[in-house]
């Protein structure tokens, strides 16, 4: 079998242009920053980081930060937020990484909980709703720039362009589910990499940037990134521990049935099943809270839906204001506020402890078969099929946000989405000023109509 080429005498990682590795303080810096910034659902996060870890600082290559990037998408949970954390732990070992996809979630976990207490505490607040109505369209601007700037590395051939739009086509259209997608196009990846090599071979070094980088495309594996069977045991029991040792001692404390248990055990399970992201795993999630463990309204589940979209962090932060309702509504022996915080967190903690998981322990293997070329081809397939999904969500996203409903076109959502779409694809504005900026328009505009009326 085929691999790419890995130069033997490149053993610590770093490339022959000697870029200076980061320190673990200025990675930790980087982390927290992006806590605050990662708007704009897995896409607008991922394009995020690809601009910043890849274009601007050079911690990783083009070709490294792709293959990381297929392997979270073929896993359960936030994809962006495990490749934070792959990313983290390939620079800094094991505390890289918890730092990495610790602070991606840490900041989203006090602004959703303070938003959920104003919420079911106050009610709608009519500056806080103008806010997020204007960051609606900037987050749609987001999203769809950053489709095309992920398509254009990702789309190389017409054969690229095929796989991506059947993908759309499956998803938007026909309903097909993410997996049956995914594991088709690695299928296809696979065979068309043996039939067509060089239509299928994309994602693969190549030019100035992936040369100066730090984890470069040549470099070798780094030793704590070796598999290894008795390492690969003692982070399954580490984690798998940490995982579970809240909702035990809930259980314990609580019984079984209180809701906070009930939450954390609803959402282990969620945990092991929620592929696709967040788009694909919410009705699941929405119908059982809902429907089944009657956690919360339908209504509220949509008020829940609209402030993780325009918080920071992982649109799946939403079952955090899931827990957090469901232990405002039924507290039991508890006050409602420290049954809310306690289910909120417990909901945070089974949803996102197993990412580390899935990274520490499969990360190694992943590692070691990046050179392999079957692999590659598999991958540049997977690529583009999700380029296809990710325009999928952007659709759907685009359409609520630019059609509120009643056959309404809101123009004030196509005009700041427009503006922040051009800035960002045309003349590279930063993704602060954008949703600040969006969100003060959105406060200005209710104002100056609540005035005028």
């Amino acid at each position: 079998m085929k691999t790419l080429p890995t130069p033997a005498d490149n053993l610590d990682g770093v490339p022959s242009q000697g870029l200076r590795h980061p320190t673990f303080r200025e990675a930790f810096r980087f982390w927290l920053k992006l806590g605050f910034i990662s708007f704009g659902g897995p896409t607008g996060q991922i394009a995020i980081m690809h601009a910043e870890l890849v274009e601007k600082k050079k911690w990783i290559s083009e070709a490294r930060f792709l293959h990381a990037l297929n392997y979270c998408m073929l896993l359960p949970g936030p994809e962006a937020q495990q490749l934070a954390t792959y990313v983290g732990w390939l620079l800094h070992k094991t505390w890289g990484g918890i730092v990495a996809g610790a602070f991606f979630i840490i900041p989203s976990i006090f602004i959703l909980w303070a938003l959920s207490y104003i919420y079911v505490a106050f009610g709608t607040i009519p500056w806080i709703a103008a806010i997020f109505y204007g960051l609606k369209p900037a987050v749609l601007a987001i999203v769809a720039a950053a489709v095309i700037r992920i398509g254009s590395r990702a789309l190389k051939n017409e054969v690229m362009w095929t796989l991506s739009a059947a993908a759309f086509v499956a998803i938007f259209f026909l309903h097909v589910p993410f997996p049956l997608i995914i594991s088709s196009a690695a299928a296809i990846g696979y065979l068309g990499g043996k039939w067509k090599r060089d239509k299928f071979l994309v994602i693969r070094g190549h030019g100035k940037t992936n040369a100066e980088s730090v984890l470069d495309d040549t470099s070798a594996v780094p030793d704590h990134a070796k598999p290894a069977w008795p390492r690969a045991l003692r982070v399954a029991l580490v984690w798998v521990i940490l995982w579970s040792a809240p909702v035990l001692l809930l259980s314990f404390w609580l019984g079984n049935n209180h809701t906070v248990v009930q939450e954390g055990i609803f959402f282990s399970k969620a945990a092991l099943v929620t592929f696709g992201g967040a788009y694909a795993v919410l009705p699941y999630v929405a119908q059982q809270a809902v429907q089944t463990h009657r956690w919360l309204s339908a209504g509220q589940m949509l008020d829940g839906l609209g402030l993780a979209e325009t918080t920071p962090g992982p649109l799946i932060m939403v079952t955090q204001f899931v827990g957090f309702l469901g232990g405002w509504n039924h507290p039991g022996q508890l006050a409602p506020l420290l049954a809310a915080t306690i289910g909120a967190l417990v909901t945070t903690w089974t949803t996102f402890t197993p990412c580390f998981l899935w990274i520490f322990l499969g990360g190694p293997y992943i590692e070691k078969l990046r050179g392999n070329e079957a692999l590659t081809t598999t991958l540049s397939a997977v690529t583009a099929a999700v380029v296809g999904v990710v325009l999928n969500l952007a659709v759907w996203f685009g359409l609520h946000v630019i059609f509120p409903g009643d056959g309404v076109v809101d123009w004030f959502a196509i005009l700041v989405g427009t503006v922040a779409f051009i800035g960002m694809v045309r003349w590279r504005w930063d993704i602060v000023p954008v949703v600040l900026s969006a969100g003060l328009a959105g406060l200005i505009f209710k104002m100056f109509l609540s005035y005028s009326h």
